[in-house]
């Protein structure tokens, strides 16, 4: 039974021996890039609404008379959302068809691609950008309101990061424009053990969905479509080989050990009773 148990611990040392982890170099960012000095213009493309994005309008109007905006001044109760607008007049303006302390809710576009709005009634807002959407908007009360004005903003644009890295969350982005290495700097940066050759990005486009791949370490990594992201985006970071096999390695030595300790039980029990 020695002899057993005595072959059985050679066994085990020579295999956590093989699971030793060896440690590898990996890419860093930007590495084929070799020109310290080189500038590029930086262009945003402008996002287009999609279905379930959530938007807030408002509409404001150079009226000397404010009571003649008020019956512009009525929330949305169809579309998929409650809404409202803010019209002004002489400059300032009043929060319209909010719940107490003046919260404002927005237009929830819905699966047809459609919101409602206030005395226009359904507008089709997919694959519009806001500066489009304002327009028709504003077109829509050139006739009825004095010199009006539309501003519109995303009020759900959020990206997500999964993956091999430190904080995989929904990232809420105030600003509507935010490129993959920010969005990685949100989640912590991808971790050693990550693949940055070959991030992808999932994105939908006017219903349809797409997949792409961006090499982090690439010199032409900022012409990529999916350099600067866009609204709902989902980033993911893969994990190397040599993680998937070092935790491989971690379940073999799990069932290992757990059958060690099964043997040891064993004859601890033989001794015991023989």
């Amino acid at each position: 039974m020695k002899s057993f148990l005595a072959a059985l611990g050679g066994i085990t040392i020579l295999f956590l021996a093989s699971c030793t982890a060896t440690k590898k170099s990996y890419p860093s960012y930007l590495q084929q890039v070799q020109d310290t000095v080189g500038k590029g213009a930086v262009n945003y493309p402008e996002p287009t609404i999609q279905k379930g994005d959530l938007l807030s309008i408002q509409v404001y109007s150079a009226s000397l008379d404010p009571q003649t905006d008020i019956p512009y001044n009525l929330p949305n109760q169809g579309g998929g959302g409650i809404s409202s607008s803010t019209l002004g007049g002489g400059g300032s303006s009043s929060s319209a068809g909010s719940s107490g302390g003046g919260s404002t809710t927005g237009f929830l576009v819905d699966q047809e691609g459609n919101i409602e709005y206030p005395r226009i009634g359904v507008v089709h807002v997919e694959g519009l950008t806001k500066k489009q959407l304002a327009a028709i908007i504003k077109g829509k009360f050139e006739s009825q309101l004095t010199d009006p004005s539309v501003i519109i903003r995303y009020m759900n644009f959020k990206v997500t990061v999964l993956g091999e890295v430190a904080r995989p969350s929904s990232f809420s982005i105030p600003s509507e424009r935010i490129t993959i290495f920010d969005a990685l700097g949100l989640a912590g940066d991808i971790t050693p053990e990550g693949i940055k050759t070959r991030v992808k990005v999932i994105r939908e486009i006017n219903g349809d969905r797409e997949i792409g791949t961006i090499d982090l370490t690439s010199a032409h990594l900022f012409e990529s479509p999916y350099y600067i992201l866009r609204q709902n985006d989902v980033v993911l970071v893969e994990s190397t080989e040599h993680r998937l096999k070092e935790e491989e390695q971690q379940a073999a030595f799990r069932r290992v050990s757990f059958a060690l300790s099964l043997v040891t039980a064993a004859a601890l029990l033989y001794n015991i009773f023989k």
